[in-house]
């Protein structure tokens, strides 16, 4: 995708951040609310939202971001544009509950120089499943029963991902699956999809106890 569609409503993760800030500058706060789970701050003029399982304070006006919980993390650039994008487009829907490996037309869009780092996933984590668990809950993970372990996470509210691993054993290397919700692609196109996907494995190789 290299092209912002104005008409369709699609968004390009470098193209379609200024579409996504003016629209959510203009539209209703109660709407936006209901869509996507944030709450609104009159007096501060903020969307309070759930990223990622920390708080972020989002101003339309000044398109600023600010992490709540965390304010000594450094910024992550891909916030900036997904956040008012998911803002815009997300829709008062429930995630279907059905994770899958791959979203309708995307079977092309995670591969190439679109490839998630999960490998490396696999290889901080490979051999430690306490590591791997204190990193889920750090993100507000909810633990599955797939693979050795899983949990399910929430980039945004309306949106969930899963990351499952199998550990290294004498026979196989570890490794990674990040699967996502049947819906995920309702709530935002799918290159906004994969930075978020992209930037949830970051927090991943970066978690630390």
């Amino acid at each position: 995708m290299n092209v912002s569609d104005e008409k369709s409503g699609r968004y390009n993760i470098e193209s379609g951040e200024d579409k996504a800030w003016r629209e959510l500058a203009a539209d209703n706060t109660s709407d936006v609310c209901r869509r996507s789970l944030a709450s609104w701050d009159d007096a501060a003029r903020a969307y309070t939202l759930e990223i990622l399982g920390e708080k972020y304070s989002i101003f339309p006006a000044t398109r600023k971001i600010v992490n709540l919980d965390n304010p000594g993390r450094k910024f992550e650039y891909f916030l900036n544009l997904s956040a008012p994008i998911y803002l815009v487009r997300a829709r008062d829907a429930a995630p279907s509950g059905e994770l899958v490996k791959e979203l309708k037309g995307g079977e092309f869009f995670f591969r190439g120089s679109h490839t998630l780092p999960l490998d490396a996933v696999a290889q901080k984590y490979g051999r430690d499943r306490g590591l791997f668990e204190d990193a889920g809950r750090s993100m507000k993970g909810e633990p599955l029963k797939m693979g050795d372990a899983a949990f399910r996470f929430y980039p945004f509210p309306r949106v969930a991902m899963a990351f499952v691993i199998w550990f290294e054993d004498d026979e196989f290397e570890a490794r990674v699956s990040l699967l996502f919700d049947r819906d995920a692609d309702k709530h935002m196109a799918l290159d906004v999809v994969w930075a978020m996907a992209l930037l949830s494995c970051q927090r991943m190789l970066g978690f630390a106890r």
